[in-house]
């Protein structure tokens, strides 16, 4: 309980005075669009997510990254542009996510992105396979004062894990965990926040108490169990766990399987948050893996212009009037996590 007020006392030191100004603003009008079924929006984004690169050295089955199956350019996130992002959410936005796509430590100059947002007081979240955790990694990791860092594993032996991971090593991954585990008590730091995230599919269901012994022997700070987005799922698939509980899909008396989200006429990340590519391109949310509805470039716009820019405010009015209609929203893991 201790380590789990340590991390929410470090997210709310981020709660500046126009953060928090700028966050009501956000709420109201989200609701208000929500209740008139109308586009409303005043503020910015509450959070944003950037993409250090789109390469990943493992081969995940669905994952387009791990595939090597964009049709987007790919690559790594250049430091002084990402600087120039961060300068202009920096006031409004007081969390931060750093991946969509790949693994975000093959881009070299991650850490310094890590850092430079930590400077000026973002709550900082990562996401990895944790498989270029070696001891130096580890020690700058914590370094860089990383406010919470999520570790994937799939599984508690390499048999089970790399039927999800494919080409990966959970020794590695172990080993990695272990590192920065160590170098937060050396250098006495309560950051990064450690989370193991853990997707549940069938193949390693049967591992999930397992994992949370697991969490516990290395000194993991936390346990997430997460569902599973396979894209052919109407008549089933290999990767869909027995344990409804922990699937996004449900088997109908038809023998099809559905998607369990309603998909309701809102959506709140559309009026609070965004995802950056490498690049430079802003997509509503991490579903529009390919970037097919890229809202604006900020190669040759500000953020600001792209947010409350009439391409946006289209895409709430849809989400807000006909969400089904829209491709991205179809497969949506609104509510993913599952708390065990």
């Amino acid at each position: 309980m201790v380590i789990y007020i340590y991390d929410r006392l470090k997210l709310l030191k981020s709660l500046s005075f126009s953060r928090v100004l700028n966050s009501t603003i956000v709420v109201w009008s989200y609701f208000i669009s929500k209740m008139t079924k109308k586009n409303f929006h005043a503020g910015m984004p509450l959070s944003i997510a950037i993409e250090p690169t789109t390469a990943c050295n493992l081969g995940c089955p669905e994952c387009p990254s791990g595939l090597k199956q964009f049709t987007r350019k790919t690559g790594n996130a250049n430091l002084e542009f990402y600087k120039t992002i961060i300068n202009q959410v920096k006031n409004k936005a007081g969390y931060l996510t750093l991946y969509f796509q790949g693994e975000p430590y093959i881009n070299p100059q991650f850490l310094e992105m890590v850092k430079y947002a930590e400077e000026q007081k973002i709550y900082t979240a990562t996401s990895t396979n944790a498989h270029f955790l070696d001891d130096e990694n580890a020690k700058k990791t914590v370094e860089s004062g990383l406010s919470r860092l999520i570790v994937s594993i799939d599984g508690t032996t390499q048999e089970v894990y790399e039927q999800y991971r494919i080409n990966g090593k959970l020794d590695k991954v172990l080993a990695g965990t272990k590192n920065v585990v160590r170098w937060k008590k050396q250098l006495k730091s309560k950051t990064p926040h450690i989370i193991f995230q853990y997707l549940v599919v069938k193949p390693n269901e049967h591992q999930i108490e397992e994992v949370k012994s697991l969490a516990k022997e290395l000194g993991v700070d936390e346990v997430r169990f997460k569902t599973a987005q396979v894209y052919d799922y109407e008549n089933g698939n290999e990767l869909i766990p027995e344990n409804e509980k922990y699937a996004r899909y449900k088997k109908q008396t038809n023998g099809k399987y559905t998607i369990k989200n309603p998909l309701e006429n809102h959506c709140w990340k559309m009026w609070s948050s965004c995802v950056i590519t490498w690049d430079g391109n802003i997509v509503p949310c991490c579903f529009d893996k390919d970037a097919t509805h890229t809202l604006g470039s900020l190669q040759n716009q500000s953020f600001k212009e792209i947010w409350q820019s009439e391409a946006y405010n289209n895409f709430r009015k849809a989400v807000v009037t006909s969400r089904k209609q829209i491709d991205i929203c179809a497969n949506c893991s609104e509510g993913s996590m599952v708390w065990a």
